[in-house]
């Protein structure tokens, strides 16, 4: 996966993030379907966000950008910064 195609598929997850959001608050109550997507939309952004700061490391330390694979949802949330 390049960068366009990681930056195309962030753009897709946040603008149905907003959609969800969005109808939370105009019904005022979301349900656990609402809120379980949400949550898997927030893990897969954050893993496309790390793939994407890992392919840019990579790059700027001259190494292959393509080496860099997505980590698991676990690994990306539990990583302490």
């Amino acid at each position: 996966m390049d960068d366009r195609t990681i930056l195309s598929r962030i753009s897709d997850l946040v603008d149905e993030e907003h959609r969800l959001r969005n109808h939370a608050q105009q019904v005022e109550n979301s349900t656990d379907e609402d809120r379980t997507r949400l949550r898997e939309l927030e893990e897969s952004l954050d893993q496309c966000w790390d793939l994407l700061r890992r392919r840019r490391a990579a790059r700027q330390a001259g190494s292959d950008p393509d080496t860099a694979g997505t980590r698991s949802v676990n690994e990306v949330e539990k990583y302490l910064q």
